[in-house]
């Protein structure tokens, strides 16, 4: 199982354990994750297990946020491998008292031998490497100051302080049978960073290997994170009172270049996305409310 390899790295890690809790966070599975984890428990010496039932990455990233007893939170997903510098490396950046947000580099560790177009997707960046769909990333082997946009959710350092300050995460990691429900995720707190000038901080110490299934290797698989993403974007919109009217023909959609790579499938895609979730807001009070909601750190459920 992933996860079992990934609490592995955080076994490996340069740093003695007395300087790091590490918590899991069971957002309603129904495998052996609680096993997996107990396994660990000799091996791993702060470590915290809990379990919710309810839906949504900001769930289980709140819960975690406020068990948490460090000032500094290093989120990671349960399908990465951290190298072992990684939190000495998160360490080091948060020296500096002005940064907020640290990232690295997030490798393709892929499962199998990916196609060509993915390849072309990836290499095309040049010394600086992105591919959002598959939240991964390398901007090479120095520490440098980067637009916190470029810190995905899969390896996510940030003051605890400043997480509080900016209301927590937004809706993300829906379910597709409620994808309505799906907000702006990390990304609503790069954006707060951002409009604070607060400092992110990219330490090619702090990183880790990404898991690229073979499943999510495939143009279904790109078009649903893009359609997805138009869902985030139409939640962002509504919540600042803005609207979209989008032309499908000639027309070039300047939004999520990291993602969208102006593939004309994919803006469609993304424009579906959008429009559905305008639809759904309209006649639905109870998303409209849910999509209003002031903080979703004590009330994250869509009950």
């Amino acid at each position: 199982m992933v996860l079992e390899k990934a609490l592995q790295s955080i076994v490996n890690q340069t740093i003695s354990q007395n300087h790091f809790e590490v918590i899991v966070v069971d957002n309603g599975s129904t495998d052996d994750t609680k096993s997996i984890v107990d396994s660990f428990v000799k091996k791993i010496k702060n470590l915290v297990y809990i379990y919710d039932e309810n839906s949504g990455l900001h769930i289980g990233r709140h819960r975690g946020l406020l068990v948490a007893h460090a000032d500094v939170l290093v989120y990671g997903d349960d399908d990465i491998e951290a190298t072992p510098t990684w939190l000495e490396g998160v360490i080091e950046s948060f020296e500096d008292e002005s940064v907020a947000l640290v990232g690295g580099k997030n490798i393709p560790n892929f499962e199998s031998t990916p196609p060509n177009w993915i390849l072309d997707m990836w290499e095309k960046g040049g010394e600086q490497k992105v591919l959002g769909y598959l939240s991964i990333l390398d901007f090479g082997d120095e520490i440098q100051e980067i637009n916190p946009n470029y810190v995905f959710g899969c390896n996510f350092s940030i003051r605890k302080a400043v997480l509080l300050e900016a209301g927590g995460f937004h809706p993300d990691g829906m379910p597709q049978e409620i994808i309505k429900y799906r907000g702006d995720g990390e990304s609503y707190v790069s954006k707060y960073i951002i409009n604070k000038s607060y400092k992110t901080i990219y330490n090619p110490k702090a990183s880790v290997y990404h898991l690229c299934s073979t499943d999510r290797m495939t143009k279904k698989y790109f078009a649903q994170r893009s359609f997805n993403q138009g869902v985030s974007d139409s939640y962002t919109d509504i919540r600042e009172s803005k609207h979209r009217n989008f032309f499908k023909t000639k027309v070039r959609i300047i939004i999520k270049k990291y993602l969208l790579r102006r593939d004309t499938m994919l803006e469609e895609e993304f424009i579906r996305g959008y429009e559905y979730h305008q639809n759904e807001a309209k006649k639905d009070s109870h998303l409209m409310e849910w999509i209003k909601r002031e903080s979703y750190i004590n009330n994250g459920s869509i009950k």
